[in-house]
């Protein structure tokens, strides 16, 4: 069974996501689970949904130009560096704590797909199409939205790519 914790207060980082849904015009509201959901695991586990229901939100560096690039993955899925470096057109580099917090204004494990600095060119996992809702990071461990795959493809301008 799924235990929300009805009561939490938002932190910034999950106001700005919140903020972020409603500027999108999406209904979802941000959830604050009752225990952290650190990996695509526990949080399919604490959600009671299949793992590949859980969009992973990654930041590479690009290798040449530094630049950020931001990959939504579904939960099942490992991402290819290499192949999907030539898809986008440079070698991709994993990003420390630092770059990924930059980049995207997260700390690792509470990444979200919405809430950025700046605008990001964003890639979205084919495989998360295949379901009709899946849950992403509210930025932060404890917590997460449900949105329509199609609505998340679509809000977040992500070009579809197979990441593996």
């Amino acid at each position: 069974m799924i235990e929300f914790d009805e009561t939490a207060i938002l932190t910034p980082a999950e106001q700005r996501v919140a903020d972020a849904l409603t500027g999108h015009g999406l209904s979802t509201k941000v959830r604050v689970l009752r225990e952290l959901a650190n990996t695509a695991q526990m949080a399919a586990d604490a959600l009671g949904v299949e793992v590949g229901q859980i969009v992973k939100s990654l930041c590479f560096r690009g290798a040449e130009t530094g630049r950020p690039y931001f990959i939504l993955v579904s939960g099942t899925n490992r991402v290819h560096e290499k192949r999907v470096g030539r898809l986008i057109g440079e070698v991709l580099e994993r990003a420390d704590a630092d770059f990924v917090k930059e980049a995207t204004g997260f700390s690792i494990g509470g990444v979200s797909p919405f809430g950025h600095p700046a605008p990001l060119a964003t890639y979205f996992d084919q495989h998360l199409l295949d379901y009709a809702t899946v849950w992403a990071a509210a930025g932060n461990p404890r917590s997460v939205f449900e949105i329509r795959s199609h609505d998340l493809q679509r809000t977040t301008a992500g070009t579809v790519i197979d990441v593996t």
